[in-house]
């Protein structure tokens, strides 16, 4: 299969190589030339065979409206747009509604697994028709892990559907990440533990607890014993909000997930938090994303 794929960042540019290494025909682009297939969106769809599957992969907001408008005014009647990145559920009604004037394909997927996903698959959360769906299917198949599609993937319900369950996840990842944290802070406030790092390895095997996220974090202490090397900043990137907005709006009450999203706001006030350090820690470890170092 034949696949346009817009944005090659960190996320993206893994996405490229797992789908090629599957044997199918990736036609990248991205604004920097040196990373980029073609030269222009333009040369883009041109290059593409109709019927068209393009996926988009660019930041959230503004940068993935624009880019759908101007794929509304180049694609054709039976093209396929996907927005697999990190978009509010709220965008995606008025992004498909624009397309369908065209007869233009929508679907909206979440996709997680950060910058392992490359080795290990992406988890996928996709909203869209049935048609739609099956369309895309071959370059599902080929971002999942392996094994049984329903253990990677779920066509969570209509366009929306997606981006609504990639919130809800993101939500409870970071839930996960505090405790973690605090758990971290914890051990380390205990003269009885003489080894952190250790207790925490311990628990990566048969314990009740055990999962990537801690995997992860015990990775990071092997890098930065202490992590000393790291500040406790935590920055957010909206789905933690999102999905608080959305507990308020559903009278669900989302202690957890409303407390971990606050204390990263915490953070970036004067002061210094061990649990802060491991989620910020954490965030580096499976996505990549940037940390501020001691004393910045």
């Amino acid at each position: 299969m034949q696949l346009g794929l817009i944005g090659l960042g960190k996320m993206g540019a893994n996405m490229r190589r797992r789908i090629a290494d599957a044997g199918h025909e990736v036609v990248g682009y991205d604004p920097r030339p040196e990373v980029s297939d073609v030269a222009s969106l333009q040369e883009l769809v041109s290059t593409l065979s109709a019927p068209r599957v393009v996926w988009v992969m660019v930041p959230s907001g503004p940068p993935t409206r624009e880019t759908v408008e101007t794929l509304s005014t180049l694609l054709e009647s039976g093209d396929l747009v996907i927005d697999g990145g990190n978009s509010r559920y709220t965008d995606d009604g008025p992004h498909a509604e624009l397309l369908s004037a065209k007869q233009i394909g929508y679907v909206d997927c979440g996709v997680s697994g950060g910058v392992w996903g490359l080795e290990n698959g992406y988890g996928l959360m996709a909203g869209g028709s049935p048609e739609d769906i099956e369309k895309a299917m071959p370059i599902f198949d080929a971002l999942r892990p392996e094994g049984e599609r329903a253990d990677g993937f779920v066509h969570a319900g209509p366009v929306g559907a997606g981006h609504y369950a990639k919130m809800v996840h993101n939500g409870i990842e970071y839930g996960l990440m505090h405790a973690y944290g605090e758990g971290y802070e914890l051990l380390s406030a205990e003269p009885l533990i003489d080894d952190v790092a250790g207790t925490l390895r311990a628990w990566t095997h048969g314990t009740v607890i055990r999962s990537w996220l801690l995997d992860l974090l015990v990775e990071a202490l092997k890098d930065d014993p202490g992590l000393a090397e790291i500040s406790d900043y935590t920055t957010d990137s909206g789905e933690g909000r999102w999905t608080v907005e959305e507990a308020i709006r559903h009278s669900v009450p989302a202690n957890v997930i409303s407390a971990a999203l606050f204390a990263r706001f915490a953070s970036r006030q004067e002061s210094g938090s061990p649990t802060l350090k491991a989620v910020s820690a954490l965030r580096q470890q499976f996505g990549g994303h940037s940390v501020r170092p001691a004393g910045s």
